[in-house]
């Protein structure tokens, strides 16, 4: 377990690294997404992952590595969203929005290192592809809860899916960054 906490550290490491570098261009232009806004941008890096494990052929020079970083940025981002509500213009200083993502990604792991705890990191013997349909299904299941207005019977939240959502991206970039 100790090397699973070594290798989330390292992936969050570069997500955060960009995340950072797109705070400064950009600002926190993000803070105005509505929630389905975000769930729809992973979605479409989620759909494009699953196309590029599919097909031979690529027409644009990026990788699946960087979709998966997306995929866990635009989660946390929603995460975010979700704790603090949707501004109507950036709200956010460069060091606030990094100080969220932080706590963010402290949940995520929180939570990533008490399921292996459970499961036995059964993760590992996982194919990149599983964990792409994994992601899929996560985001259809917020879809649902979004349409559902946030409302469950029985099922976890909107927050629980982002967080499996994240994890399941750090799980994919380990792998892909054995190979």
């Amino acid at each position: 377990m100790k090397q699973t906490s070594q290798q989330f550290d390292a992936v969050i490491q570069t997500c955060r690294e960009l995340f950072t570098k797109k705070t400064k261009d950009y600002g926190t232009a993000w803070r105005i997404l509505r929630l389905p806004s975000l769930t729809d941008q992973i979605f479409i890096k989620a759909q494009r992952t699953r196309s590029l494990q599919q097909n031979e052929v690529r027409k644009v020079d990026e990788g699946e590595q960087s979709e998966f970083i997306g995929i866990i940025n635009y989660a946390i981002m929603a995460l975010i969203q979700l704790d603090k509500g949707v501004a109507e213009q950036p709200d956010l200083e460069e060091k606030q929005a990094i100080a969220l993502y932080d706590e963010q990604v402290q949940v995520a792991k929180s939570l990533m290192e008490n399921k292996n705890h459970d499961y036995g990191e059964a993760w590992r013997d996982m194919r990149v592809s599983s964990l792409t349909d994994l992601i899929l299904q996560k985001l259809l299941r917020v879809k649902q809860i979004e349409d559902n207005k946030g409302a469950t019977l029985v099922s976890e939240g909107i927050d629980a899916n982002y967080q499996d959502i994240i994890n399941y991206a750090v799980f994919a970039l380990i792998h892909l960054n054995d190979r």
